[in-house]
């Protein structure tokens, strides 16, 4: 998926931009790395050195992280500077340019996002789409909802997990605002119970966002809304941990990691290894190891003389 930068990829990674002339140098050892697409997102990891983007306009959001290095760019009359962990907010139409303040280079993280989608989220609240006058923010919680979308490029984004992240960009897009969103109110709790049992129905199989609308009655960013402030967490990750406790009781029945990541409706057998590390600290061999030294019966009572469960990661 990486490649080297040239001015034809340029053109590919900055979507339905406007360049105002002039030819895109691609530094050598440059590079760039592309996510599967979902419907309204593009996400891309790039990194390269000395100025290689000319002025130019997006007809989207331009929302990323600066990952290493310093990134710099002319927007809105002066000149911007995004250290390490800072976020970028540049707005649809708005000119700007980009390259690499030092010599050590710029890595950075960037996700494209059309307008529709926020304004689909925040229609039933009857406000405008958010405007961040500073394009440059220091704000660590916005920064992990989007690295949350731009942590495995190598993965298509799942719907409902994306309906929980533009309800979270437009809520930390809109702390940054005029725009400020209005409070939640009472939590629909009947609808969430709702989309919860669905989601534990269902959870080996993808679930649509239609699907939690239809029972529920609400549109899918208000009930990722509700769903979040009831339970904490959103319905793709409740989802998520569901497929994850299943996995678990294969793999104490001696199932394989392969055929557990299959049955328990992961892409792969890597993919299930990484989202079962980043949700219980340790691989699934790791786990698989722990419970050798305690095996358990049905009813949790450690089981005296049991042959342990055989798996290979």
């Amino acid at each position: 998926m990486s490649q080297v930068l040239t001015p034809q990829v340029f053109e590919g990674l900055e979507r339905l931009c406007e360049p105002q002339g002039g030819t895109l140098a691609a530094p050598a050892g440059s590079g760039i790395l592309t996510a599967p697409a979902f419907p309204g997102i593009e996400r891309i990891e790039a990194q390269f050195s000395g100025n290689v983007f000319q002025p130019h306009r997006h007809d989207t959001y331009a929302l990323g992280v600066t990952l290493h290095g310093v990134q710099t760019f002319t927007y809105r009359g002066e000149r911007r500077f995004s250290l390490p962990g800072q976020v970028i907010v540049l707005h649809p139409d708005e000119e700007h340019d980009g390259g690499a303040a030092t010599e050590a280079g710029l890595h950075y993280r960037m996700l494209y996002l059309e307008p529709s989608l926020l304004m689909e989220c925040l229609e039933a609240e009857k406000i405008g789409l958010p405007f961040v006058e500073e394009p440059v923010i220091g704000d660590g919680a916005l920064a992990k909802v989007l690295l949350g979308a731009l942590g495995e490029l190598d993965r298509q984004l799942d719907e409902l997990f994306v309906d929980d992240f533009v309800s979270r960009v437009a809520g930390g897009l809109s702390r940054h605002s005029q725009v400020r969103r209005r409070p939640l109110g009472a939590v629909a709790w009947q609808q969430v119970r709702a989309a919860r049992d669905y989601l534990e129905a269902h959870a080996l199989r993808p679930v649509r966002s239609g699907e939690l609308e239809k029972i529920t009655g609400l549109d899918r960013f208000t009930l990722s809304r509700h769903f979040r402030a009831a339970l904490a967490t959103s319905p793709h990750r409740y989802m998520l941990m569901r497929r994850l406790q299943q996995a678990k009781a294969l793999m104490d029945e001696g199932e394989n990691f392969a055929d557990v990541a299959a049955a328990t409706g992961f892409a792969d057998q890597a993919h299930f290894n990484r989202h079962f590390k980043k949700a219980y600290g340790i691989t699934p061999g790791q786990w698989t190891m722990l419970r050798r030294g305690f095996p358990q019966g049905r009813n949790g009572a450690r089981q005296s003389g049991q042959a342990p469960a055989r798996s290979a990661e």
